[in-house]
């Protein structure tokens, strides 16, 4: 059983990381042979250190992992061919993908068989993740090609039994309760001094784009005690714009009024988990860091991608509405203007969002419990591709 995953970096991380924890996950509890397609390797490089970002073809962690250059080398597609986000597949492996003439035997293999469920092959455009209530009746239809006797699949990522489900690998809610039970020992895991009991520790992982110094601004004019985590990246630059530096480096640190600003590495995907597990409050962009903010049971702020026409407010919306089920009014109106003004640009009054912190902090494991009571992203994906392919001609 072979799955193959395809997957250009579109922001840095968020693209790479889902399909690195996706095909990892295959690997690891469904047994599956995967290879991992991907046109940049040196961002995979920087979520998990063991890869070697100058090989063309590697294994790590179990997971074959291979330079995507077009045109691609003459291969077979796998059994199940993943298209993660609408990257679209090289047109070779397309090709390669519809039956030939069988020269062995002079007899055609009529590529009429593909579509009347012959050959068992599975194509699956994996999409973004969206709250949004048209998701549930778009997940799972099929998409015929426009000109080859093919068929793909739309996969959605979502919130609700009636999509895909979201990335949670077996055991991680449980290891997350036994370190949050042992902050000292999940401190010491991340290498960072154990807080004092009256700050309040945020990371900080945002697109350059974001308000920062109006964020670092308010901060410093916290009413508590706070300690920024800021992981090194494009965000640098504006926070040493912000503390009057010609530049910031790991192990910097910045205090003002209440703000204590610290520099720490970029984290591997295992360790960014820690790090989540272990703030307050965590901030958060794209998509990979967001699903992972939720299964840390914390407050979080979530900046979205960006898009043409602000089309991403209203998915950011679209969050906010099943997110907020639940929470007290008060509470509601702080969060949402708060991630409002956190993706325009606007006033952020730390002091009064964070006045609810011992609501938010509840409301945050609750959420994360419900998350856990669906199945999970990758054993949705085998049983969907499972009831897509005969048993006969393919080992699940």
């Amino acid at each position: 059983m072979r799955w193959d995953i395809f997957c250009r970096v579109i922001d840095n991380y968020g693209d790479i990381g889902v399909c690195w924890r996706l095909a990892r996950q295959l690997v690891a509890e469904h047994g599956i042979a995967v290879r991992l397609w991907v046109d940049n390797v040196t961002s995979l490089q920087r979520i998990c250190p063991d890869v070697d970002a100058f090989q063309e073809v590697q294994n790590c962690r179990g997971v074959e992992v291979r330079r995507w250059t077009e045109p691609l080398p003459e291969l077979a597609p796998a059994d199940v061919v993943i298209e993660a986000f609408g990257c679209e597949l090289p047109e070779n492996y397309v090709a390669a993908m519809v039956p030939t003439v069988s020269h062995s035997t002079g007899q055609a293999q009529s590529r009429l068989s593909l579509a009347r469920g012959k050959v068992k092959r599975v194509w699956i455009n994996l999409e973004y993740l969206s709250a949004e209530q048209w998701v549930e009746g778009c997940h799972g239809l099929p998409s015929p090609h426009p000109y080859l006797p093919m068929i793909k699949h739309f996969f959605f990522p979502g919130f609700t039994p009636m999509t895909g489900g979201l990335l949670r690998e077996k055991g991680l809610l449980m290891q997350r309760d036994v370190l949050q039970h042992n902050l000292a020992e999940l401190w010491c895991q991340l290498d960072l001094p154990l807080p004092i009991s009256s700050e309040t520790t945020i990371s900080l992982f945002c697109y350059d784009s974001a308000p920062i110094s109006n964020l670092l601004d308010a901060w410093a004019a916290s009413t508590t005690a706070i300690r920024c985590l800021l992981p090194e990246g494009k965000a640098l630059g504006q926070a040493a714009n912000w503390a009057g530096r010609t530049g910031l480096a790991v192990g910097d640190s910045v205090q003002r009024g209440n703000l204590l600003l610290q520099i720490i590495p970029f984290l591997p995907q295992e360790h960014y988990d820690l790090l989540l597990w272990a703030c307050d409050c965590n901030f958060v962009r794209g998509e990979d860091s967001f699903v992972r903010a939720q299964w840390a049971a914390r407050p979080l702020i979530w900046q979205i991608y960006p898009q043409q026409e602000n089309v991403h407010q209203i998915k950011l919306d679209a969050f906010l509405y099943r997110y907020c089920q639940g929470l007290a009014e008060e509470a509601v109106a702080a969060l949402c203007t708060f991630h409002h003004n956190w993706n325009s640009g606007g006033c952020l009054d730390w002091n009064d969002f964070w006045q609810h912190h011992a609501e938010l902090q509840s409301h945050a494991a609750a959420w994360a419990g419900q998350l856990a009571q669906l199945t999970d992203l990758a054993s949705n994906l085998v049983s969907f591709c499972k009831n897509k392919v005969s048993s006969k001609n393919l080992n699940f």
